[in-house]
Order: C-alpha cells, then structure tokens, then sequence
C-alpha cells in the first residue's frame, strides 16, 4: 500500500504565497496522474489541479493563474505553489495520486490520497 503525506500548509495573509508538498511512499511501481484537492469546512472536495506523468497540467478556473502545480517523478512527490492567496481558498488540501504496483501477474492501479494540510488565508 502507497501512503502520501502533504505538508506546507500555514496561515498566511490574503495575497500571500504557499507552497505545497505531497510525498508518495511505499508499495510504488510508478505513479500516473497526480492532483489536489481541497475541501472547506461544510462543503464538498473540489477539484483544484492535476498534473500528467509526462507533465501536462490542468487546473480549476478558480485557481487558473494563480496556482501552479508540478512534479518530481525521482522523488514521487507533487508540488502546489499557491499564489495570489485569497480567503475563499482556506481549506484543507489533499493530493491525490494515480498508484501502479506491481504484482507477479501483472501490475495493477489505483488512488490513493493523502490526509491533508490545513490553509488558512485571512483577509
């Protein structure tokens, strides 16, 4: 089994910066598709960025611009870099990656996600 841990997150002041990090350990063969989500108090996980094994991004609209996110495939580990910070952006922040693991039959896949850093951005 593959664990991510996400780091990085702090209080900062409306249009500060953050960056953050999500590590991917354990039972990995490779990694496709890495992403974040984030998820406000009393609402639903939304969808903030993701980012291709070759490196290809997409982000959300409400974050086109201002984030950016990006990839270490030597180190399994997905950046966000968070500029611009507004206070409807305080939430908690989960990465989400794409898990290959390798069997003697073959290999299989599946998401695995991380437990969150903690935003906070104050007007």
């Amino acid at each position: 089994q593959a664990q991510l841990v996400e780091s990085g997150g702090d209080l900062v002041q409306s249009g500060g910066s953050l960056k953050l990090s999500c590590v991917a350990s354990g039972d990995i063969f490779s990694i496709n598709a890495m992403a974040w989500y984030c998820q406000a108090p009393g609402k639903q996980r939304d969808y903030v960025a993701s980012i291709t094994k070759e490196g290809i991004t997409n982000y959300a609209d409400s974050v086109n611009g201002r984030f950016t996110i990006s990839r270490d495939n030597t180190k399994n580990t997905v950046y966000l870099q968070m500029n611009s910070l507004k206070p409807e952006d305080t939430a908690v922040y989960y990465c989400k990656a794409d898990i290959v693991y390798k069997r003697t039959w073959g290999t299989g896949e599946y998401n695995a996600w991380g437990r969150g850093t903690q935003v906070t951005v104050s007007a």
